[in-house]
């Protein structure tokens, strides 16, 4: 059984100021299975991030319906965690207050709260920064806290979008080394956004390529690198063709999209 079901999924915005609608999503079906980890990669505008907010339940889709477990979503909870590529950390709470929040929230007993806190405070390498506020961070240990926040809770899915997206490259490969350190710890089905094809390819079992808007699935690439990955997977020959094989494909709807702007 399917852990994650997107069916016929759409999404149009209405317009607004006399403007005509936005068809964002046509639709749109995937599965993602139980310790999958999909990557999502589509030129800018094609609905990556709409998609990713209706399953987090942030958005309601026009049509189509998605299911987790076989329970449709119909609005945010505890079973997906979701990490934003913008630092949404509460800005009062400190490093260990931020990554208990989930843990209140589903009624968690104090004991226990520090206990995992603790335990994913050691796991993203932020000892002895428990009592720091945000502000204290750099971008890439609040990151690190986003990603232990949502993990915190243990939810069915992981929902990414674009979480590196704002680090510098040296940070961002480390990140990226990380998520998958501690996937590899925990196997959650994972749904990966970004505009990094390496990312995508060196992250994930599959890489679902959209579209220009509106969105729909175009390609689904099998990724059959060896894991536990290592960083210098990224120079072999088979990472080498997989990148070369999604360029075509992701820059062909990228000239699409700057082609539909123009008219």
């Amino acid at each position: 059984m399917a852990r994650l079901l997107i069916e016929d999924l759409s999404r149009r915005f209405p317009g607004r100021h006399g403007r005509p609608p936005t068809q964002a999503l046509e639709p749109i079906s995937f599965t993602a299975g139980d310790n999958d980890f999909v990557a999502i990669l589509g030129p800018s505008g094609c609905g990556k991030s709409t998609l990713l907010r209706i399953v987090a339940g942030l958005d309601a889709p026009s049509s189509g319906r998605v299911l987790l477990d076989d329970v449709p979503v119909t609005g945010p909870g505890p079973d997906r965690g979701m990490v934003f590529q913008s630092y949404t950390l509460f800005p009062w709470l400190t490093v260990h207050e931020n990554i208990c929040f989930g843990l209140r929230e589903k009624g968690v007993p104090a004991v226990e709260r520090d206990r995992v806190a603790a335990e994913y405070i050691r796991r993203v390498g932020l000892v002895g920064f428990e009592r720091h506020l945000p502000k204290m961070l750099s971008g890439g240990m609040q990151q690190r806290t986003a990603l232990a926040r949502a993990l915190a809770p243990t939810p069915k899915v992981l929902l990414l979008d674009e979480p590196f997206g704002a680090l510098d490259t040296q940070t961002r490969a480390l990140m990226q080394e990380l998520l998958l350190e501690i996937w590899e710890a925990n196997r959650k089905t994972v749904l990966f956004v970004t505009h990094d094809i390496d990312e995508a390819v060196f992250m994930a079992n599959r890489v679902l390529v959209m579209t220009a808007r509106p969105g729909r699935v175009k390609a689904v690439v099998d990724v059959a690198l060896a894991r536990p990955r290592h960083y210098t997977v990224k120079t072999s020959p088979e990472f080498a063709a997989l990148k070369a094989r999604l360029t075509d494909e992701v820059r062909a709807e990228s000239i699409r999209a700057v082609e539909l702007e123009g008219r």
